[in-house]
């Protein structure tokens, strides 16, 4: 399994680009969003911490410091305006993968792991907008974001993720106390259904500022991030029958809704079989597998459902990675190219980040049963947190200085001067 997965891996890591000179570290080429670049690192630490193949701990390292940016705050100027809170939530979750398995730590100059996590934590917290539909995150970040007026499962549910695990890895109370406040947010507004379902999202009527209409979809990361959480908490907790109903729950609706009846092998129910899968969504599977496998070391009970759907699913996915598309389409071994598809029993053609990454997980996390679980500060965690970090003033927040003052009017003045002389040029 450490074989297989290790060849995936390099397939996986010749998309990135990001270590080239002239590059930036920490993102992938297009048509990859900066999103699908945090998940892929949070797909190695993990990748690192089965195998023990530290390969691509230096790209790994470089990337989330880099990301993170010196305010520690995973808002990158290269991505800030079309930065959405489910974007960051994907560098979050890497941040906080690295210090749960002690990744190791960058220099005490540059922003560590647990400190990455709490900040984005704060800056979550700090957006919560109960002013509309009782609560919840909004899918982006600025106004001026398409998106803006959309409360969605997936940025909630990264904060979520990540509270609950804060929870459990510094036992500060209020982690625990936000999460339970976000899943029951989640359930008042019926984004989580009392069959444990999780809808997409719900659009904010602006007239009302209430939120009338929702998107019912189930995508396969929506229930698996909240799955994971609900795991987390249910450990934390130390057996609460609630988030035992919660996690339960949420594991029957997800084996039933995202594997096969037939050959129970995982599938992304809502566009795969037609074949209309964007981008983005051929990379899900990868988080809900991800998510499974985080559940079995989170609640030990489900392990003996979990464990032979990630075993179908490892066979599944090795089968389809079998593809030999020329570069650039895939950069890796000839014949180790993987499919998306994995109910065909062979290599369907379609490649890319999120194919190779999915494979990836699917072989890996079968692995899960073999290393320990996640560790806290109480048991070996040695990343160093700052329970008070915070990000760095947001767009249009900042007070204007002097400087700003004396910058503006110089741009006046060269734009002034420049409508004069083009309206001279046009005249004479």
């Amino acid at each position: 399994m450490k074989t297989a997965a290790s060849t995936i891996a390099f397939g996986l890591v010749k998309y990135y680009t990001g270590n080239n000179t002239g590059d930036t570290p920490g993102n992938l080429p297009d048509p990859y969003f900066w999103w699908e670049a945090g998940a892929m690192f949070g797909t190695l630490i993990d990748y690192w911490a089965l195998t023990g193949d530290d390969s691509y701990n230096a790209i790994t390292s470089q990337a989330l410091v880099h990301q993170g940016t010196e305010n520690a705050d995973f808002m990158p100027r290269n991505q800030t305006r079309t930065l959405g809170n489910d974007d960051q939530g994907f560098w979050g979750m890497a941040a906080m993968s690295a210090a749960e398995n002690n990744f190791p730590n960058p220099p005490a100059d540059q922003p560590q792991w647990l400190a990455l996590a709490q900040s984005l934590f704060n800056q979550w917290a700090s957006r919560w907008d109960e002013a509309t539909c009782g609560g919840g995150l909004r899918w982006q970040i600025f106004t001026f974001n398409n998106g803006f007026n959309y409360k969605n499962s997936i940025s909630n549910g990264c904060f979520f993720n990540i509270a609950a695990r804060l929870a459990r890895y510094t036992g500060n109370e209020t982690y625990s106390q936000w999460a339970d406040k976000i899943y029951t947010w989640q359930e008042t507004v019926g984004l989580i259904t009392p069959d444990h379902k999780v809808r997409d999202g719900i659009h904010i009527d602006l007239a009302t500022n209430t939120c009338p209409t929702m998107d019912q979809n189930e995508w396969s990361y929506n229930t698996g991030i909240f799955l994971h959480g609900a795991a987390v908490m249910y450990n934390h907790t130390n057996g609460s029958s609630i988030w035992r109903t919660r996690v339960d729950g949420m594991l029957e609706g997800a084996t039933a809704t995202f594997f096969d009846p037939d050959s129970k092998v995982m599938f992304e129910q809502l566009c795969e079989p037609s074949g209309f899968c964007n981008n983005d969504q051929r990379s899900f599977k990868g988080y809900l597998t991800r998510w499974l496998a985080g559940t079995t070391q989170m609640a030990p009970h489900t392990f003996d459902i979990i464990h032979p759907l990630l075993v179908t699913d490892a066979t599944a996915a090795a089968r389809a990675c079998v593809g030999s598309p020329p570069p650039p389409a895939f950069k890796g071994h000839a014949g180790t190219a993987c499919g998306f598809r994995w109910t065909t029993g062979g290599f369907d053609g379609s490649t890319g980040v999120g194919e190779q990454m999915n494979a990836l997980s699917a072989v890996m996390y079968t692995l899960v049963g073999k290393v320990a679980a996640p560790v806290t500060a109480d048991t070996g965690g040695t990343s160093q947190g700052n329970v008070n970090a915070k990000a760095h003033e947001e767009i249009g927040e900042r007070p204007i200085t002097l400087g700003d003052r004396v910058a503006a009017g110089f741009v006046t003045s060269a734009i002034a001067l420049g409508v004069v002389a083009g309206c001279a040029f046009v005249t004479i």
